[in-house]
Order: C-alpha cells, then structure tokens, then sequence
C-alpha cells in the first residue's frame, strides 16, 4: 500500500513537503541498512530517464560514505543539456529508525531549490513503514523558479515514490528468492 502526501507553505524555509510511504516485507534494521547506502538510494538520479531529461547525475561521497552524521554527499551531472550540481550533508542517523540529509549552498537544480530530504521507518507487524520526504523551496533563478513552480511536486513526488518503490522491490524480489531456496531446500531433503 503506497500512500503520500503533500503540504505547501509549512511555515518553515521550506515551502514545500512532499512524502510517500509504503509497507516493506522486512525488518526495520534490514530495511535501514538497504536505505542507508545512498548509491543505492539516488540510482534512479544515475539513470537516463525521461525524468531526468535523458541525463544523469553521478555521486560522489566522503570517506564515512555518508553513513555518519556531518558525512558530505555531492550529485553532478547534465540534464537536458545543463549543468547541475548539488552538495549535501548528513545531519541526522538515528539508526535503524530516521536518516536525514539536507542541501549546503545554493543548489544548481532546475525545478527545486534547497531541500531537507530523509526516511523514516517504524516497526509493524507485517515488517516496516518506510516513509521518504522531501521539504524544499523553489530554485532562486527566474527562469528555473518559474519551472520549480510548476514542476517541483511532479519531481519531488516521483523522487520520493522511486526511493519507496525501490525498497519494497528489493525486499520483496529477495523475500521471494529466499523462500523459493527454502522450499528447494526442504524439497531436496525430503520434507515436502
């Protein structure tokens, strides 16, 4: 079940918020551990997509590979034809529960600004509430505040929905190719 949410003018140096959140099949430290790894969390920034304007963003990360509070994250690349580039810092890791990283400077993107971006995930029966944000404001330029204005919630959503749909398809692919090697298992011995 995936559900999201959106609130504008918060009150905050951010105007906007943006969330999607899903069940994952999975414990909370397993789902922690797959979502702090950031490569693995931006892979959709690395890939050529429509989103993406057919260009992609490479990462490059501190020694403490952004898995410490202070730890500094660097995306750059072309989208359709521009140079952009954005530096982030850790500043919160509460594991296995809350990551939060937020934008140092002035960010070159095209359709937000400086943001405040993290996961949450909280135990349940069935395995784990994970919850992606993002709080940004728009883009400071003219040209690019005008294309943040209309299309920062299409990318802010479909960055926070690639993030959620990500760890549900990793859990869910693993759970499946771990209980079909069990049953294999049993299978081969006998048991079934």
């Amino acid at each position: 079940m995936l559900s999201e949410r959106d609130y504008s003018d918060l009150g905050s140096t951010y105007m906007y918020h943006y969330e999607t959140s899903a069940m994952v099949r999975a414990l909370v430290e397993k789902v922690f551990a797959h979502m702090d790894d950031h490569a693995r969390l931006t892979s959709h920034m690395s890939e050529s997509s429509w989103m993406t304007g057919g260009g992609s963003m490479q990462l490059e990360l501190d020694a403490a590979r952004d898995q410490k509070i202070g730890s500094w994250i660097r995306l750059s690349g072309k989208i359709l034809g521009v140079t952009l580039a954005v530096e982030e810092i850790v500043t919160e890791r509460t594991r296995p529960h809350r990551k939060v990283w937020e934008t140092t400077g002035v960010p070159r993107l095209l359709v937000i600004g400086r943001y405040r971006m993290g996961f949450e995930i909280a135990p349940r029966e069935a395995g784990s509430h994970v919850t992606v944000f993002i709080d940004y404001a728009l883009p400071e330029g003219v040209l690019t505040r005008w294309l943040g204005y209309f299309l920062g919630g299409y990318y802010a959503r479909w960055c926070t929905q690639r993030m959620v749909a990500d760890a549900v398809r990793h859990f869910a692919s693993n759970n499946g190719y771990e209980a079909k090697k069990r049953f294999r298992w049993m299978r081969n011995r006998g048991n079934l």
